[in-house]
């Protein structure tokens, strides 16, 4: 059995390790409670539907938001790509945008549009479409030459020429592109809920900070990191390692 295979486990074991003797030296639950300490916590919150209803919400935030930013960014980054001067013209409004502090997006999406829905998703994925369309350009400046000749040459559809030409030479790109969209998205939606909405994680995360209720605000942080764990090891990391696999080859 390989053993590298718990590597990660072993990882979370020895972070929890560190979790357990920080709250021992601490020795106050009101600052640092231990792991178990948050388990009743954790029930609790589960068994009124409280967890499951707020992480369901922020997932959605989320999905939209990494729907849309991925689309648009992918779309804008490969366009520059293929383009030099499409690129010229737009490389400054990404520098701006990439150096664009999020918060001030957020603030300036909440006061043009309202503390609607709309308004925070659209902030969430004007936060993230330049990364995206940094990573892709990269991935339209790799695209073959040759292999645009063939599919004209052949006269492929441009369905076809997508599907079997551009799309899996721009795979580890988009694959690249979605494990860091995922990672930062999700953060910058739970300050979105911090700031301007009435339900999620980062809701509660606001709520419990006002009470200084450290135990729950870890409840619910821990909660959603779990979840996007999950969604890492079981779905990202395994499409990275499969669109990746001619790199190996």
């Amino acid at each position: 059995m390989d053993s590298t295979r718990f590597t990660p486990l072993y990882s979370i074991a020895g972070l929890l390790t560190l979790w357990v003797l920080a709250a021992y030296i601490t020795d106050d639950p009101q600052i640092l409670p231990t792991p178990w300490q948050l388990l009743p916590l954790f029930g609790g919150e589960l068994a009124s539907g409280e967890l499951l209803r707020h992480l369901g919400v922020t997932l959605m935030r989320v999905l939209w938001a990494f729907v849309l930013a991925m689309s648009l960014g992918t779309a804008i980054g490969v366009a520059m790509g293929r383009s030099e001067r499409l690129n010229r013209w737009l490389d400054p409004w990404l520098v701006i945008f990439l150096n664009l502090p999020a918060l001030v997006l957020i603030v300036l999406c909440y006061l043009w549009i309202g503390l609607t829905e709309a308004a925070a998703i659209v902030a969430v994925t004007l936060n993230k479409i330049p990364n995206v369309a940094i990573v892709l350009r990269e991935g339209g400046r790799a695209l073959d030459p040759n292999l645009d000749a063939m599919a004209q040459v052949y006269r492929l559809s441009w369905w076809t020429r997508m599907r079997h030409v551009i799309l899996p030479q721009l795979a580890p790109f988009l694959a690249a592109a979605a494990r860091g969209g995922v990672a930062v998205i999700w953060k910058i939606v739970l300050v979105v809920e911090f700031l301007g909405r009435s339900s999620g994680v980062g809701f509660q995360i606001h709520l419990y900070f006002q009470l200084f209720d450290v135990a729950m605000v870890l409840v619910y942080a821990l909660s959603f990191i779990c979840v996007m764990l999950v969604a890492e090891w079981c779905l990202l990391q395994p499409w990275e390692r499969r669109v990746g696999r001619w790199r190996r080859a």
